[in-house]
């Protein structure tokens, strides 16, 4: 387990991570997490008192990660761009996988969608069956499944279906 402190950040402009808010992992201390590793990797741990557990770090080239700190990450921290923040992180090397039974099921009938989402990333994945599976309501969920499988058949990654249904 590492611990250090750091300062939450946002990217301005920079491609696809255009807005994310974030904080460094530097090379040091991802060398300390999992040495010689210069590729994605998931940990767990603590953000001051949030536990996360199965986040991607994210190479940025120069031998420093990044940990992407999403909308349900800043409400459970209750921190702010520009905050300081301690960090307690380990490599996370069995993270429970995420799975959507109704999901995978509706995906057998969408040959289409099937494949295209075969194609992705575990990590790609994950952003849709954690979409799903947050549904409150059966409602919210089966609207999400179908949305899903609509924007696999269309080839469409997690970000542009969301992007798609914007208002929908």
């Amino acid at each position: 387990m590492v611990k250090y402190t750091t300062t939450i950040l946002k990217f301005e402009k920079q491609g696809k991570k255009t807005g994310w808010t974030y904080i460094v992992i530097p090379e040091d201390i991802a060398q300390e997490l999992k040495p010689g590793n210069k590729k994605t990797f998931r940990v767990k741990g603590k953000l001051d008192k949030y536990a996360i557990e199965a986040l991607a770090l994210l190479p940025m080239g120069d031998g420093s990660f990044i940990l992407p700190l999403n909308a349900d990450i800043r409400k459970g921290i209750a921190k702010r761009v520009g905050a300081q923040l301690n960090v307690q992180l380990q490599e996370d090397d069995n993270p429970d996988p995420v799975t959507s039974p109704e999901f995978m099921e509706c995906l057998q009938d969408e040959p289409e969608a099937l494949a295209f989402f075969n194609t992705l990333t575990k990590g790609h994945q994950n952003y849709f069956l954690k979409w799903i599976e947050s549904a409150k309501t059966a409602p919210t969920k089966a609207k999400r499944i179908a949305q899903s499988i609509t924007g696999l058949a269309r080839k469409h990654d997690y970000g542009t279906m969301i992007r798609s249904n914007k208002g929908k």
